[in-house]
């Protein structure tokens, strides 16, 4: 389990940084945008988020399997 603040860090800097890339690079990155928005929806309904998974096997501060 992961502190929310750095779950939502994490999507928030996600979604500005697939939007900028979206707009400047590539409209394709937009699907990442997608995909980012659809874990946070389905993560508030089955409390199962696959960011926190991986920080919590990479060991970040707070965070555990």
């Amino acid at each position: 389990m992961c502190p929310d603040k750095i779950i939502r860090r994490f999507a928030g800097v996600f979604i500005l940084a697939s939007v900028a890339l979206g707009m400047f690079v590539h409209p394709a990155w937009f699907y990442f945008t997608a995909f980012v928005g659809f874990n946070l929806v389905q993560s508030s309904f089955t409390n199962f988020c696959p960011l926190e998974k991986v920080l919590g096997a990479g060991g970040v501060f707070g965070c555990r399997k």
